[in-house]
């Protein structure tokens, strides 16, 4: 029988995780109560207390409550729930999580739902689930159901939708997962100006027996595709669009954050990594672009895309910060430089061409990587056909355990 944890304030919500609870039971789930509020509990008694979700993160949950300062009282507890459902996982006591919440709830809930593993069901019931969910949902896969009307009491409205959570939640947890074919997983990064590189990796990496996951280089993809090869999902990885490095540097909207190139070091996946798009920053439509670069070489992509070319000194930049955080990786790691152009753009006749900042880029990279990393100069640009095979036939090597050939 599959178990599924409530997560919730129960000192403020204690009678809407009770009707939670009562659905839960007659889809015929086990249900673990899981109590991230500082104060006595009201309407319900958890199975887990809030003394010792306040434990777990190394706080006393009587001082919380003595402070008065809900913001800390927030974070402490997000944190001990953070580490309550990760060991109610590790223990096999764990196969869905749901959670009732405004703001508050939700940042809890919703730290204690990215720390789990992608594919273990995840569904948060909350007041903000109609405006950006960005950080509640993060690089994993939450599921957000909006609340229509405050979490304050059970009424016919929120009866009926969190009777709808239950039953989502528990076919979610009840479900067998799906039986595939089981090849050896490989994540690529792809961006529009690099797409003729990633489709001929992709199709060769089919042929030689991998399924292929292909992530926009967006932000948010740069942060699931890392997840993914956190959590052991990934047999390797084809980082051939490193551009959300870029705006991380500049300030551009499509950053994946500071941490983007270092989880499958960390993991110990086999990695090949290119430069793709590093030669761009991202903004919105024209007018959004700050006024600081309003004389840059910009590019309009599309109405609602604007580019902006990287300068000599951020490719340098660049170059340093993938050298440092690729010389930490521990695992098999290749980086391939395309002499010929980083992107669709930064080739001779293009907007971005500019051998300036590429050389910027190429020889900071180099002077920063250690001997541990093989480095691999190539004329093509990175969209040449001979490139991407060059890249693919590196990868399927370093997944074999092969030597550089």
């Amino acid at each position: 029988m599959p178990t599924v944890v409530c997560l919730g304030t129960l000192d403020t919500k204690g009678h809407e995780y009770a009707f939670l609870r009562g659905r839960l039971l007659g889809h015929g789930v086990e249900v673990l109560v899981v109590d991230a509020g500082i104060h006595e509990p009201k309407g319900l008694e958890p199975d887990v207390g809030r003394a010792e979700v306040a434990r777990a993160a190394g706080a006393d949950v009587s001082a919380l409550a003595a402070a008065g300062d809900r913001g800390a009282a927030v974070t402490a507890m997000a944190a001990g729930a953070e580490a309550v459902v990760s060991r109610l996982h590790a223990e096999g006591r764990l196969d869905g999580v749901v959670a009732l919440g405004g703001s508050g709830g939700s940042s809890i809930a919703a730290r204690a739902m990215q720390a789990l593993p992608v594919g273990v069901p995840k569904l948060l019931v909350s007041t903000v689930a109609s405006g950006d969910t960005r950080p509640y949902v993060g690089a994993v896969d939450v599921t957000m159901m909006y609340s229509v009307v405050d979490i304050s009491g059970v009424n016919s409205v929120s009866a009926r939708i969190i009777a709808n959570a239950a039953a989502a939640i528990a076919g979610m947890a009840g479900a067998a997962p799906p039986q595939l074919e089981g090849k050896p997983l490989v994540a690529a990064t792809m961006f529009g100006v690099t797409t003729p590189c990633v489709t001929r990796a992709r199709e060769r990496l089919e042929q030689l027996g991998y399924e292929v996951l292909v992530f926009h280089a967006t932000g948010s993809g740069g942060r699931s595709m890392e997840a993914l090869a956190k959590d052991g999902f990934l047999a390797g990885v084809l980082d051939a669009t490193t551009t959300e490095l870029a705006d991380e540097l500049v300030g551009g909207v499509l950053s994946a954050g500071p941490d983007r190139l270092e989880a499958a070091g960390a993991a110990g996946v086999p990695q090949v990594v290119s430069l793709g798009a590093l030669d761009m920053v991202n903004f919105g439509p024209h007018e959004t672009v700050p006024e600081r670069f309003e004389e840059r070489n910009l590019y309009v992509h599309n109405p609602t895309v604007t580019l902006m070319r990287t300068t000599s000194d951020e490719c340098a930049e660049l170059g340093r910060t993938i050298g440092r955080k690729l010389s930490a990786a521990q695992s098999p790691t290749a980086v391939f430089v395309p002499l010929g152009g980083v992107s669709m753009i930064d080739v001779p006749g293009q907007p971005f061409h500019d051998p300036e900042a590429d050389a910027a880029l190429f020889s900071s990279l180099k002077e920063a990587l250690g001997d541990e990393v093989e480095l691999h100069e190539r004329p093509e640009d990175v969209n040449d056909a001979a490139f991407a095979d060059a890249m693919v036939d590196r990868l399927h090597e370093l997944i074999q355990g092969g030597a550089e050939g």
